[in-house]
């Protein structure tokens, strides 16, 4: 199993993204993904990923 690279994300959670060391140790390895993953420019448009979401999950028109 390959450890995880924490110099390289501390690197960009400290330097790129400028989040303080409570912020940085705040995150769930999820949110620190989904950072990364936005500052790299590699997150898909918010709007893009609502529309996926909205086709995947489409309301039954059912309250409830």
């Amino acid at each position: 199993m390959t450890p995880f690279p924490w110099d390289a994300a501390m690197q960009m959670g400290f330097g790129v993204m400028r989040l303080s060391s409570r912020d940085f140790w705040g995150l769930t390895p999820r949110e620190l993904a989904a950072a990364f993953g936005a500052a790299s420019g590699r997150a898909a448009p918010p709007r893009a990923r609502l529309d996926e979401l909205m086709r995947a999950f489409p309301d039954g028109g059912r309250n409830g």
